[in-house]
């Protein structure tokens, strides 16, 4: 209970904190006092809201909330990243702006009084002169012509002048300017970022990329060379995906023909009772030598231990650190599984366990490991694993957040290699939050193993 409320916390308060630069930037920025500021901070309100109230209501069956609220988080995410790249160019504006403000303001120093010839115009009344410092102006006219102020008169446009009939420098200051500048900030970012949503809904929505890669094993024997494993990942069955796009990915994954099929993991995003039919197309997968699948963390928010029965009633053998022995061409390949390690803080399954995995077995044997978090690469490695295939980032599904994904995982999307341990990391076959991927499309994964 005191870790759902500090998630809900955390989560108001960095919901808040981003919906009140956007409001700064957006609505007090570009508007003067007033009705429409007002509105402004309203909707600022309701759309900070939105958000926690989107996350925490579709877990709880409003699924109502999913499109308006996912779809606003990526506008609000676009949004915030865009204006935080606008802060510097626009901080330069202002500067420039203030500089040249000061240097057009009229200086507010009164100009000395000039005393021309009034020290060799002799005065009648010397003594007078003399005594008190001063004559009396009524005395000294040539002086009170030369007194007058130096600043001069209007001219006939209305604009102040210099003595000698300049006009004076009028101030360069325009709080107009200030408010173009924040309003054509304000409207670049905000059609920048619905554009790329939109292109992004596009994308999430639109067909699954096929991405064939060829991986060679040293281990493997020559006779399974060319063996193929169909992998997909984070199909995330759930508010925004239901049966239609099952029924896509299965029959696009039987067009591949593949020797084995392995879905790592993030499968729904809901119970059995509420996804049950969306998940039912599973069954109708084919391979020449089985279908397998492991766990991954969303499992393990909705009810892992119904799910694991469902998908192996539905065909797909369920390896949760277990490895089962496959046999083509006269050659034997372990395929492994381990449940996510995220299952270690549940308390709801056995944690991933990659000594009942992977111990014990003949290393002469090439091992090709499934894992839905490429991070579990660090434990396999120290097994020997020759290949692991994962899922979990998505690719990153959103640029710029695959940068934030490279903190925690050592391969975000493709091929990489942990430690002497090879991994493929598939970008997902459909997406969690926000119905966009941007820079990382859905995808299917056609791993075609070589031997050296």
């Amino acid at each position: 209970m005191l870790s759902v409320l500090g998630f809900v916390g955390t989560l108001a308060l960095i919901t808040g904190l981003i919906h009140y630069y956007l409001w700064r930037r957006l609505v007090r920025d570009t508007t003067r006092p007033g009705r429409w500021r007002r509105i402004g901070a309203v909707a600022a309100l309701v759309l900070g809201l939105l958000v926690p109230a989107t996350l925490i209501g579709t877990r709880a069956g409003l699924y109502w909330l999913a499109w308006p609220g996912y779809l606003w988080l990526a506008v609000m995410f676009y949004l915030l990243v865009l204006l935080l790249l606008l802060e510097v160019p626009l901080l330069v504006a202002r500067a420039v702006l203030r500089r040249r403000e000061n240097l057009a303001a009229p200086s507010t120093a009164p100009a000395a009084p000039a005393l021309v010839g009034a020290a060799t115009t002799e005065h009648p009344n010397t003594d007078a002169a003399d005594q008190t410092g001063s004559a009396p102006a009524v005395d000294r006219p040539e002086v009170a012509a030369t007194t007058a102020p130096a600043t001069g008169g209007t001219g006939t446009d209305g604009s102040t002048e210099q003595a000698g009939g300049d006009p004076a420098p009028q101030p360069d200051h325009d709080p107009g300017r200030r408010l173009l500048l924040a309003r054509s900030a304000a409207i670049f970012a905000g059609l920048t970022a619905v554009g790329i949503t939109g292109y992004g809904v596009r994308t999430a929505l639109g067909p699954l990329h096929l991405d064939r890669v060829q991986i060679p094993l040293a281990k493997l024997p020559r006779s399974m060379d060319g063996l193929r494993i169909a992998t997909v990942a984070d199909v995330h069955l759930g508010p925004l995906r239901g049966r239609v796009h099952t029924e896509r990915m299965v029959a696009a994954i039987n067009r591949l023909n593949a020797d084995v099929v392995a879905v790592v993991g993030d499968l729904v995003d809901g119970t059995v009772a509420e996804l049950g039919e969306d998940a039912a197309p599973l069954r109708d997968i084919q391979s020449r030598h089985g279908n397998f699948f492991v766990t991954g963390n969303h499992e393990y928010y909705s009810g892992v231990e119904e799910w694991v029965e469902e998908v192996d009633r539905l065909g797909l053998r369920v390896l949760q650190n277990q490895r089962e022995e496959i046999r083509a061409g006269g050659g034997v390949l372990d395929l492994a599984g381990v449940n996510d390690v995220s299952a270690a803080g549940t308390g709801v399954a056995a944690p991933a366990d990659f000594g009942a995995a992977l111990g014990d077995r003949d290393p002469s044997r090439p091992v090709v490991l499934l894992a839905h978090q490429p991070v579990a690469a660090f434990e396999a490695a120290k097994f020997g694993v020759d290949l692991q295939l994962s899922g979990h980032t998505h690719g990153g599904q959103i640029v710029p957040f695959n940068l934030a994904v490279r903190l925690e995982q050592p391969v975000v999307s493709g091929l990489g290699e942990v430690d002497g341990t090879k991994v493929y990391v598939t970008n997902g076959a459909g997406f969690w939050g926000p119905p966009v991927r941007v820079g990382a499309p859905p995808q299917i994964t056609l791993v075609e193993l070589r031997s050296v």
